[in-house]
């Protein structure tokens, strides 16, 4: 790569390599490379890890009150081959990636292409500058699919979370209870209750009963874990 090549690449990134060679080398295809060792392939492989590394450490500080499992399904919204390669072609990577040829019809690359070189620039920067580095680099590109991730259903399932901890704490199933109904047909309001074992949770209301059971879940979740990490604290600590 020419040093105009690089510097431009180092704008569209934000960061400026020391090593300008990593750069180079997450920028190249296989199909280009001299060795496949000399392409991208080793740097997407480490990026692959400090990218899900970063991920999931910033949706278990984002996220007290979720899961393992709610978690997970997150982290493989925002880590996945579509997510990386729509990443690449925001961020600029698309345009910047060195191709054999047969390969430069860019708006046709395969997902896997697009998300590979972001990936290997994840890592390139994690070898060059250390892991805040790539870090920053990660929450900078990843945040609006991170808070975009906050909307989804899959987040928002307090009732399938719910499940999974009463099985475990109380291995018991949780039952949803309609206890009220207020206001006129067009806008009605519902008042719901969780019923775990023999103890009946605090109630919640919403404007349809399936949000009403959203929310009493979402109250018996964070009610559980409370006690979870109480009893854990209190548990005694092994020498």
């Amino acid at each position: 790569m020419s040093n105009e090549a690089i510097a431009r690449a180092e704008s569209v990134l934000g960061y400026e390599f020391r090593n300008k060679s990593l750069l180079e080398i997450a920028l190249t295809h296989a199909s280009v490379a001299n060795s496949r060792l000399l392409s991208n392939e080793r740097l997407e492989f480490l990026g692959d890890a400090v990218l899900g590394l970063v991920v999931c450490a910033e949706l278990y500080d984002r996220h007290q009150d979720k899961l393992e499992g709610t978690l997970t399904k997150v982290k493989s919204l925002i880590v996945s081959r579509k997510t990386c390669a729509a990443i690449a072609d925001t961020v600029g990577l698309t345009e910047l990636l060195n191709l054999g040829k047969g390969m430069t019809t860019r708006h046709h690359l395969p997902t896997s292409i697009r998300a590979a070189v972001y990936e290997a620039v994840v890592g390139a920067i994690y070898v060059d500058g250390g892991f805040e580095a790539a870090k920053a680099f990660v929450l900078k590109t990843t945040l609006p699919h991170i808070c975009k991730s906050e909307d989804c259903d899959v987040l928002e399932n307090y009732k399938s979370a719910l499940q999974q901890l009463a099985q475990r704490m109380l291995d018991a199933v949780p039952r949803y209870i309609a206890l009220d109904e207020q206001g006129p047909d067009h806008s009605k309001s519902f008042e719901v209750s969780v019923v775990i074992g023999e103890e009946r949770f605090p109630s919640a209301w919403g404007p349809s009963k399936k949000e009403a059971e959203q929310n009493a879940a979402r109250a018996a979740l964070q009610e559980l874990l409370r006690r979870k990490r109480t009893a854990e604290s209190a548990a005694p600590r092994s020498a």
